[in-house]
């Protein structure tokens, strides 16, 4: 049995040094089970059961019940950036575009966000929209509380990454509603995937300290894409020092969950979801939503599952693009829960790929959701998902 005694104390937080690979394994997160130590990058940590007993020493014992201790991949060549001490107060929260997600996205940011958004920025290659867009959210305000929502500004290229949190909308463009096209999702990869390498080099040039939220679609490879680039240097070749992997997070995964949360209430059948089902996997194929953990069904779940993959597609039969949703459910909500610590679904870096699940960022990093048991079917639906995504990255 593995005993685990060597960590770093500083700023009152406990650090334990895991090995890991230095690109695919994860950079930092908070350990709440001691078998996360042996197995810290795959898919193990999400269920209690399927980790090994780790003992360890006093003092990495008392953190761990306290909700302080990190693990840290000391293969990661910025691993010592990780212990840094992390920024406190409201943020910057700067948005690079602004079509029909990224505006309805910042509608939401500017009213619901003022408890932990300081300011706004908003980019946009047609600066008129932009400009658009800040002459109204700035007639957007309560009568004698005039500072009560975060302030919106027009940002520029050169200032897109001094902020705290980079929220990237931008893409080439969706499919047309009757275009016929099924994955609609997919269909935006390579050329969404040329968006992304060029403002991830950007982003490594900036130093860019905060979180990279991908919003355009295909979510979960674009979020990997963008981790992948920032960190190749001129000739292409991986040194690591571009962005950590915890620092970007695919958000696709929010309105997946309150899509199965819609037919659930609309059938009894499903009804089991709203009490305790789980959502898994990248927002599109190889998603898979589970009817219930305490009383999993597996036919259940793949009904649910099929619903809720190809919602969007309903929309579109109805003759429109199914933006509001997805802007704010996995976009804005989620984007408000994150910067509140509180528990959300979206993508993290896990086994190789951005894989969704429920997660929160807390004082010691990064938390994925630790079950006592997952069951070996659903189980087996989420390594599947993991496998898809790394076939596309």
């Amino acid at each position: 049995m593995n005993r685990y005694e060597s960590y770093i104390e500083t700023n009152g937080r406990v650090f334990c040094l895991v090995d890991g690979h230095p690109i695919l394994g994860r950079g930092s997160f908070k350990v709440n089970h001691p078998g996360q130590l042996a197995q810290p990058h795959g898919l193990n940590v999400l269920d209690a059961s399927r980790l090994p007993n780790v003992m360890l020493g006093d003092r990495l014992s008392e953190a761990l019940a306290r909700g302080r201790l990190t693990a840290v991949n000391r293969s990661n060549p910025n691993w010592e950036r990780i212990i840094e001490p992390p920024k406190s107060g409201k943020k910057r929260v700067n948005i690079l575009a602004l079509g029909d997600v990224g505006s309805t996205l910042l509608i939401g940011l500017r009213l619901l966000g003022g408890d932990v958004i300081e300011s706004i920025g908003i980019c946009d290659v047609a600066e008129n929209v932009a400009a658009r867009w800040e002459f109204e959210m700035g007639q957007v305000s309560l009568p004698w509380e005039y500072d009560a929502f975060p302030r919106v500004e027009t940002v520029g290229a050169e200032q897109l990454f001094d902020c705290d949190v980079l929220v990237f909308v931008a893409s080439k463009g969706i499919p047309p509603v009757g275009s016929g096209v099924k994955d609609v999702r997919m269909a935006q990869f390579e050329s969404n995937a040329a968006i992304v390498r060029h403002y991830a080099r950007l982003a490594r040039e900036k130093r860019f300290r905060g979180l990279w939220a991908a919003v355009s679609d295909p979510v979960d490879p674009l979020a990997k894409i963008a981790y992948l680039e920032s960190n190749k240097d001129e000739d292409g070749k991986w040194d690591g020092l571009g962005l950590l992997p915890e620092q970007v997070q695919g958000f696709g995964l929010g309105v997946m969950n309150a899509r199965a949360a819609y037919y659930a209430r609309r059938d009894g059948r499903f009804a089991s979801f709203l009490a305790d089902g789980r959502s898994f996997g990248p927002h599109g194929e190889g998603l898979w939503i589970a009817n219930s953990l305490s009383n999993y069904d597996e036919q259940l779940s793949r009904e649910l599952t099929e619903l809720t993959v190809t919602a969007n597609l309903k929309m579109r039969e109805l003759g429109f693009k199914p933006y509001v949703a997805p802007a704010l459910s996995s976009g804005a909500l989620s984007l408000l829960l994150t910067l509140r610590g509180k528990w959300h679904f979206g993508s993290v870096f896990l086994d190789g790929v951005y894989m969704g699940c429920k997660n929160r960022y807390t004082s010691a990093g990064i938390e994925t959701e630790l079950l006592p048991a997952i069951p070996n079917e659903l189980f087996a639906h989420i390594s599947d998902a993991a496998e898809r995504l790394r076939e596309i990255v």
